[in-house]
Order: C-alpha cells, then sequence, then structure tokens
C-alpha cells in the first residue's frame, strides 16, 4: 500500500519561542510524529497565529538557515499532486536532489544526505598602496609572492595561492593577522566533468530558414505571456542553432532558460557545445551524476550562478531564476514520462512553469508527437519548420534491404549483404557506420528445438536473455541471472538461439570485418566509469570504424566522419500493443537515419527489414514525416485514440493474481459509477508484462474527451479509497495520464 498517499495531510503543529525566527514558509523541520513520536522530517507550507487543535506537538527543530522551497516550488508540488495523482511529499521529493534532503538523528545532530564541501579563499583587504609598500619593506619571500599574487587575481582560492606562490599556510595566517588579507571559507561546489573534445564549432550565422523560425519564436519570448511553440525541422536541420539564439536573446533580458533532451547519452556534445557559448552560467543536471554533483549544481542554479540549465527530465524542476525560456529538444520521446512516483509528463509540468512565469515553451522535433503537431495545426500551439538541412546538405540516400532475400539466400545473420557490402566500402574510405538495433544481449530467445522448453524469467513473464559477454541469462525487467547450461535441463538436448541483440551484432561484425576495431553503446556497457560522454569521445577522437548500439545512438549525435547507418531488425517495435507503436517505430528509423551524412560527405542508411513495402517504412525511408501524420492522424480519429481524448489508468498490482483480478474488477464497476457523463471504462485487461519482480498487473483505463480538472478530481478520489481499503492492503494501486 502507497503509505505516504495515505499520510498526505497537513499536520499542524507548534513552533517554540526559541524557532520563530528562524521558522519560515518553506523551511523544513524536523518534528515528532506519530504515537512513537519518531523523528521526520517535514516543511512548513503555512505559518498561522492560531492552532486548530488544542495542544500541537511542536517543532524539534527548524533545518534550514534560510528556507531551501519556495513559494513557487510549493505550489508546483501542490499541482503536480492534483494532476499526477502523487502526494505532496512524492512531488517534493522529485522537485528537490536527493543529496540536498536530511538525515535525522534523535540526538539533534541532523545531516544532509550530502554533506557540501567547503573551500578556503584569500582576498586582498588592504589598499594596494598599504601591500605594494609592505611588500617592499617585508623580509619574508613567501609573504611578498603571496601579495603580488593577489594584487594581480584579488582573490582566488588558498589552493592556487600555494600553488602558485610555493608558500604555506603559516604564510597566509601571518598575512591575515596583519590586515592584509582575509581568509574566507566557501562552499566550493562540485561540478561535473565535461568532455571538450566532442564541442562542436560555435554557431556564428543563421541560414535563411533558422532565421525565419528564430524570428518567428522572438516575439514570443518577448510577449510577457505564456506561449507554446513547436518547431519542426529534419534531421541536422540546424534546430539547436535556433535554440542557441533564443536562450542568448533570453540571458540578454537577464531571463534563466531550461534545455532538455531525452537521453543522458546526449548531453556530452550538447553541453560543450553550450559551454563555448555561455560558460561558466551552464548547469547540467541529470541522473548519471553522483549525489553530491546534483546537489552542487541546483546550489549553483537557486543562487543565480547558473542562469542555463541542461539536463534530462527531472532538470524540468530546476529552480532557475527569472524563467523565460524551456525547450524541450525531441519532445516525442516516452523518456520525457516518469515510471515511478511521481508519473509525471515532462511537457505538463514545462506548461505548468511558462504559465506562471509568463515564459516561452519551446517543442523540437524531427519526428514531433502526433499530439503536438497536431495542436500546431489547430492552431493552438505557434509553429516553424526547417524543411532542408542546415546549408544545404542533403539527407541520406536511403536503401531499404529486404531481409527475406537474405535468408532465402540461406544469409541469416544480422548484417544482411547489402549493409555488409556497405559497411566495407566505409572501412575502405575510412569513413565511420553507425549500426542502430532496439535490443541488448546477443539472442533474445535461448529454447530446445528438440522438447520446445525455453528459459523464462521465473519472475517476470518475460523470456530471458543470453548475454554471451558473461556468458549469463538475464531478465531485462528485474535483473535476474542464471549462468547458461551446456544443454536443455528438461531433455538435455541441444539448446537453440534465436532473436538478436547488440552483443550478436558485435560478435558477428568481429567475424566479417576481422581486426576492425568496434565500440558498442548500451545499457550493460555505460556504466559510473564508463561513461556515455567516453565512449563517444573515444568513438570520434580515434575514429573506431563502427558503433553499434541501442536508442542511445539514435538522437542528437553529431559526427562529421559518420556516413553510413544501419537499421538492425527495423520491425522490432511495429507490432506492439499499443496506439503509439507507430509513432514510436517511425521517429526511431527516422531519428538514426539523421546520423548519416551530417557534414560535407554525403551519407547512406540501410533498413534491414521484413516488410520493404509498410508505409510507415517507406515513410521513414523517405524521411518524409507529414506522410506518416497524415496516415497515423486519421487512424487516431477513426478509433478515437488521442489527441481526440485523453487517457487514464488505474494500475493495480500483487503477489497473487486473484486479490489483483478482484480489485481491478471492482475498480471498473465504482469508475463505470462515479466518472462523468460520456466516460468510456476499459478492462481490467493484464499489462502489456502480466507478471513482473513476481507482482501480477492489470490495468483499468478511463478514456475522456472531457479532460478537466472534475474529472481528475475523481478518479483521485477512487484511488485513495481503494489504497486506503483494508481488502486491499497487500495491493499496489495508482493512477496515471496516459
Amino acid at each position: 500500500m502507497d503509505v505516504t498517499y495515505a499520510l498526505d495531510i497537513v499536520y499542524e503543529y507548534a513552533v517554540p519561542d526559541l524557532l520563530t525566527a528562524s521558522a519560515q514558509t518553506g523551511s523544513r523541520v524536523a518534528v515528532p510524529f506519530g504515537r512513537g513520536n519518531t523523528l521526520k522530517e517535514g516543511v512548513i507550507l503555512e505559518l498561522t497565529e492560531e492552532a486548530v487543535y488544542a495542544t500541537p506537538k511542536p517543532l524539534q527543530s527548524v533545518l534550514d538557515v534560510t528556507p531551501l522551497i519556495s513559494a513557487e516550488q510549493l505550489a508546483l508540488a501542490k499541482f503536480m499532486k492534483a494532476r499526477f495523482f502523487c502526494s505532496v511529499y512524492d512531488a517534493l521529493r522529485a522537485v528537490i536532489p536527493v543529496g540536498l534532503w536530511y538525515k535525522l538523528n534523535p540526538g539533534g545532530k541532523h545531516k544532509e544526505n550530502v554533506r557540501a564541501k567547503f573551500s578556503e579563499f584569500a582576498l586582498l583587504t588592504a589598499s594596494a598602496e598599504r601591500v605594494t609598500e609592505y611588500v617592499q619593506r617585508c623580509k619574508s619571500q613567501l609573504q611578498s609572492e603571496i601579495l603580488r599574487y593577489l594584487l594581480r587575481e584579488y582573490e582566488a582560492p588558498a589552493e592556487d595561492v600555494f600553488y602558485y606562490t610555493g608558500a604555506k599556510r603559516p604564510s597566509l595566517k601571518a598575512l591575515e593577522a596583519k590586515g592584509l588579507i582575509t581568509i574566507e571559507r566557501r562552499e566550493a561546489f562540485r561540478k561535473p566533468q565535461i568532455s571538450e573534445l566532442i564541442a562542436a564549432e560555435p554557431i556564428t550565422e543563421l541560414t535563411n530558414e533558422q532565421t525565419a523560425a528564430y524570428e518567428r519564436f522572438l516575439p514570443l519570448l518577448n510577449s510577457g505571456r505564456p506561449e507554446c511553440a513547436l518547431l519542426y525541422g529534419v534531421t541536422g536541420s540546424g534546430k539547436t542553432a535556433v535554440y542557441i539564439r533564443l536562450i542568448t536573446e533570453t540571458q540578454a533580458q537577464n531571463r534563466g532558460a531550461i534545455f532538455l533532451v531525452p537521453e543522458i547519452a546526449l548531453t556530452p556534445q550538447l553541453t560543450a557545445l553550450f559551454i563555448r557559448h555561455f560558460g561558466e552560467s551552464i548547469a547540467v543536471l541529470h541522473s548519471s551524476l553522483t549525489a553530491g554533483q546534483r546537489a552542487d549544481e541546483w546550489k549553483r542554479v537557486n543562487n543565480g550562478s547558473a542562469s542555463v540549465v541542461i539536463g534530462t527530465r527531472s532538470a524540468v524542476f530546476a529552480p532557475v531564476r527569472n524563467l523565460g525560456l524551456i525547450i524541450i529538444d525531441e519532445e516525442q520521446e516516452a523518456t520525457y514520462i516518469s515510471e515511478s512516483s511521481p508519473r509525471y509528463n515532462t511537457v505538463t509540468v514545462a506548461k505548468y512553469r511558462v504559465a506562471k512565469s509568463s515564459a516561452l515553451l519551446l517543442l523540437g522535433s524531427a519526428t514531433p508527437s502526433v499530439e503536438s503537431y497536431f495542436a500546431a495545426q489547430s492552431g493552438h500551439y505557434a509553429y516553424a519548420e526547417l524543411p532542408g538541412r542546415y546549408n544545404q546538405m542533403r539527407l541520406p540516400e536511403v536503401i531499404i534491404a529486404d531481409t527475406r532475400a537474405d535468408l532465402d539466400a540461406g544469409q541469416g545473420g544480422a548484417i544482411g549483404s547489402i549493409l555488409r557490402a556497405e559497411i566495407e566500402q566505409r572501412l575502405a574510405c575510412g569513413e565511420q557506420s553507425i549500426l542502430f538495433i532496439n535490443r541488448r544481449g546477443a539472442n533474445t530467445v535461448v529454447s530446445c528445438p528438440v522438447c520446445g522448453y525455453v528459459f523464462n524469467c521465473p519472475n517476470c513473464s518475460m523470456r530471458l536473455t543470453y548475454h554471451s559477454a558473461n556468458g549469463r541469462l538475464m531478465c531485462h525487467l528485474c535483473g535476474h541471472t542464471l549462468p547458461l547450461p551446456g544443454s536443455c535441463p528438461e531433455c538435455h538436448g541441444k539448446l537453440k538461439f534465436s532473436g538478436v541483440g547488440t552483443q550478436q551484432v558485435v560478435a558477428e561484425a568481429e567475424s566479417l570485418f576481422p581486426g576492425v576495431p568496434l565500440l558498442r553503446m548500451d545499457a550493460d556497457v555505460v556504466t559510473a566509469g564508463n561513461r556515455h560522454s567516453d565512449i563517444l569521445a573515444k568513438f570520434e577522437t580515434e575514429k573506431i570504424p563502427v558503433l553499434i548500439g541501442t536508442q542511445m545512438v539514435t538522437k542528437g549525435l553529431n559526427f562529421p566522419n559518420v556516413t553510413l547507418v544501419g537499421v538492425i531488425n527495423a520491425d522490432n517495435s511495429l507490432y506492439a500493443a499499443d496506439y503509439r507503436a507507430f509513432e514510436r517505430t517511425f521517429a526511431l528509423i527516422t531519428q538514426v537515419i539523421g546520423r548519416a551524412g551530417r557534414a560535407d560527405k554525403p551519407g547512406r542508411a540501410v533498413i534491414q527489414t521484413f516488410s520493404p513495402g509498410h508505409e510507415l517504412i517507406q515513410a521513414a525511408a523517405a524521411q518524409d514525416y507529414k506522410a506518416f501524420y497524415n496516415a497515423e492522424i486519421a487512424t487516431r480519429q477513426l478509433s478515437g485514440a488521442p489527441p481526440f481524448c485523453s487517457l487514464y489508468s488505474l494500475n493495480v498490482s500483487g503477489e497473487e493474481r486473484r486479490p489483483v483480478e478482484a480489485c481491478s474488477e471492482e475498480l471498473r464497476t465504482i469508475c463505470e459509477r462515479e466518472l462523468p457523463r460520456g466516460s468510456v471504462v476499459l478492462g481490467p485487461a493484464p499489462a502489456q508484462v502480466i507478471r513482473v519482480n513476481n507482482r501480477y498487473r492489470y490495468v483499468v483505463t478511463a478514456v475522456t474527451r472531457e479532460d478537466n480538472a472534475n474529472f481528475r478530481a475523481i478518479l483521485a478520489d477512487i484511488a485513495k479509497r481503494f489504497i486506503l481499503d483494508k481488502r486491499f492492503r497487500n495491493l499496489t494501486i495508482y493512477a496515471q495520464n496516459g
């Protein structure tokens, strides 16, 4: 049961006289909670003169010298509670980095999860005349060197003073005692390492098309009203140049900006480029940073040291001062929707923030979501497009390779004959290739052809994937793993391997192109010690001929020497049981094709597919988003899918299937009775993967054409009643949009 949701009400505490001055709205406090008076961390939402209860418990202590949580952030948390069916507590935990929350100690010495780091700074406080006079008569060579250094720098970290002068701490303290300098203890912010090796050259001039787009959005930025706009541009059209010019204008107005990307893999190149433009005003926020780095980058934004934030989904909460612009690049990506509480949609949060700040929200993509493009075509969003590549560069020539032809010829490998020939040409020319397959591991199915045994996860309704790198079978949902046996555990027959992942493609490429250096980029190889930026920097600087990867290689990467892209098993996601399957498949193929030919050298792409005549494959090969959209929007209208309605789901999970089914059936009955007239309730139905980590999952879906606060409030009330129902105490129940 979601306990925090059950306790998500306002509690009243008395403020002792000693804490009156420090207790402010937005301050975090330590309070005794429950019958046992267990110490808990709380946030002051409101201060009142009169108590509702006769004898409220007193605060134990105020944790913040100045309130960490602003009124704007408190309002955002309350909005998220109403919009995303979460608690205020969950919302605040998303808004404030984990490193800034406290570890409470009953003894009273409370500490933040991540301690702040401090450094000493030496500041010249005496006049230049007095310092010069002292240097002339000073007998200490080291003290003289310190003063000469500070006459040039005025202030500097003590470490730098020691390094450049050879002095030690006693010399510094002696000068402080004489009143010539001051030694200050300041917080030292832990900043993420940014690779400058892969930074593109700064953009100096816009093309005519980019200028037209910029001039379309500039009045919106200056309007003083909340605005929303869509920038559609083919891959390589130079959307980033428009973004940078708009951010530059925002900074000129002393306003801040947030720039969001869907994947951590995209941040190294973009951050390096942004640093060349905006210097120290950049802050980076994403989940691959250490807790200390995230906390310190957040502090830099909060204190105004950084006015431009670049990051992934959670960066939408960055406390940017005087917010003027939010840009969401590749806005259609599913990674912008959180899958854990609070289950927020980044675009929805961004809309709320620009509404409160009278700012501009700019969505950008080569493959916009159907909903966003529909809004632009309907006039709800302002719109501009970049129909051609930057500086007239040609889109890649695309070859659709029929995988069935290779199978008929007895060539059943992952790299077909056409793709192999194209790679060989690139190797001969010293050019680079990217191969994309949306599966990690070596083989997705391991079975016995004799008795039909298949290796399935004991905890999930999923087949185990074979990973050749460690010789193990793994579940990509719960992490269950076991060594691959030498034969079938049922009949001891010889095992059969089918399905292809990144490891298998690497093994096949090593066999086809012996001695050729290869790189792999997927969730198995990207670790804290082997970062995205390290892999990408190596690919560029060492001119590694072939990069093989999953979705990490499909978006945002810009390598001038990449002239070939291969899409392996393009049909993988085409027939998923999701109304967005076509949209996601089109976006994946289109985006990865766009990685080729982004400089002077022409690019080519090979799409390997079992469905060469499929209209989606044809549209993706032609980079024709509008043809795809016209077909897709007609289908959505006929089927009553978004954007012609809104979908909400009530999700139930538990260790035993029958109670989950019973709860789901009752949820459907209540929804049919209480939701507004005109709503449609579907299900209950098993989730796409019915069992994950030994928990069965069912979904009740509510469809409405009247998406409003009243509808969501009714749905939230239904969810909360079921969460608090003792009959369902062993079940997890939550509501979400989509």
